[in-house]
């Protein structure tokens, strides 16, 4: 079988633990097909990045608890790896992992306070040599 190799890049502009999610687990299904992939987190996703914050990411918190609820035991049961380890796995697999420094500073946190391995961005670097070069531009 053939790979599919593309330049991919995702932004993720939320703090929604399914958004995060959903955009991790799309740049890890990339990355093993062979693709280039740069994860770029912003505005509230910023908070995805931060090592302390990422574990307070909350499912769906616009709708009933009770339904969220039921999510996060279907993913329990699922034994899905956790948004921590999709970071490791990522990173370690080659995927590059962007913060926005705007959002770094509006957001009162410092380059310290981000998971391992991931990177401040250079935002005018970013969109013109990921952004413009992509294949693909994915948003979450």
């Amino acid at each position: 079988m053939t790979k599919v190799t593309k330049n991919v890049s995702i932004m993720c502009f939320h703090d929604e633990l399914c958004q995060v999610y959903n955009a991790l687990m799309t740049a890890l299904s990339l990355l093993r097909e062979g693709s280039k992939v740069t994860i770029f987190f912003g505005s509230r996703g910023i908070n995805a990045v931060h090592k302390d914050k990422v574990k307070e990411l909350k499912c769906m918190p616009d709708v009933p608890k009770d339904f969220s609820d039921a999510v996060m035991k279907k993913m329990d049961e699922l034994n899905l790896p956790s948004v921590e380890d999709l970071f490791i796995m990522l990173i370690a697999e080659g995927a590059t992992v962007f913060a926005c420094p705007l959002n770094i500073s509006l957001f009162e946190m410092t380059p310290s306070d981000l998971i391992e391995g991931v990177k401040v961005a250079d935002p005018a670097k970013y969109y013109k040599e990921v952004v413009i070069q992509a294949d693909m531009n994915l948003t979450f």
